[in-house]
């Protein structure tokens, strides 16, 4: 299992987290995202490294902005 923390910029509401949570859930191999709202941190477990580019385009699907 690997873990990595990220950080998402432009998220204000429980929608924002929702749609950032299951964009990144679609992602092969990711077994957990837990998002902290107020921080903009987002912890992704998955089953492999995932490469940052994967986790940005799912963050930009959701309509928002990957910073870290």
């Amino acid at each position: 299992m690997a873990q990595q923390t990220y950080t998402v910029t432009g998220m204000t509401c429980q929608h924002c987290v929702l749609s950032v949570t299951e964009e990144v859930n679609e992602i092969n191999g990711v077994t957990d995202v837990a998002v902290d709202l107020p921080t903009g941190k987002v912890t992704v477990t998955s089953e492999r490294d995932l490469g940052v580019d994967e986790v940005r385009a799912a963050v930009e699907e959701a309509g928002y902005s990957l910073t870290a």
